[in-house]
């Protein structure tokens, strides 16, 4: 499966869109998105994901009011589609190491695979913004999430026609420093 872009060239389109237009996306390039994300590296290879794709008119409207129930995030009402990323089980290895070092490693997959998933989407044509902003509370009720889970984050998927836009970004010497901090 060859790469449409260069990466270098597929990390600077890759950006927050929050204006979609009415194209109904193809589930083969969910599929594909998707099946990147699977590919996503995790500690401990425990792939602590799932994701819920919600395209079912009415469940999807009553998701994206979840969404943007706290004021923001209204661009979810016009998103063909919308995904929930769900924390799963970790497995005792991570979760002891996560103790150990006080850091919770399924945070940091989660935006891993996330990543991955809007990249693959990027490749493919199409455009996402990642949510944190939301009332998880009502969306884990909207998809029968089973209690003890987590959906720290929501993706909106779609076609837009926003051109990509300049990255405003600090500078490489404001992030980054050689041997010592």
């Amino acid at each position: 499966m060859a790469q449409k872009m260069a990466f270098s060239e597929l990390v600077k389109h890759r950006q927050s869109v929050r204006e979609y237009n009415d194209t109904p996306v193809e589930k083969e390039k969910l599929m594909q998105c998707i099946e990147s994300a699977r590919l996503a590296p995790s500690a401990n290879n425990a792939q602590p994901w799932k994701f819920v794709v919600i395209n079912e008119p009415t469940l999807k409207g009553r998701v994206a009011s979840a969404i943007s129930s706290m004021g923001m995030n209204k661009h979810a009402y016009k998103a063909p589609v919308i995904v929930a990323v769900v924390v799963e089980k970790r497995d005792m290895m991570s979760c002891a190491a996560g103790s150990v070092q006080d850091k919770d490693y399924s945070l940091l997959d989660i935006g891993i695979v996330a990543n991955q998933f809007c990249l693959q989407a990027t490749d493919i044509g199409l455009s996402t913004c990642i949510v944190g902003w939301f009332n998880e509370k009502e969306v884990k009720n909207l998809l029968n999430v089973p209690k003890g889970k987590r959906v720290p984050l929501i993706i909106t998927v779609g076609y837009s026609d926003v051109p990509v836009r300049e990255k405003n970004r600090k500078s490489i010497d404001e992030i980054s420093s050689w041997n010592k901090y």
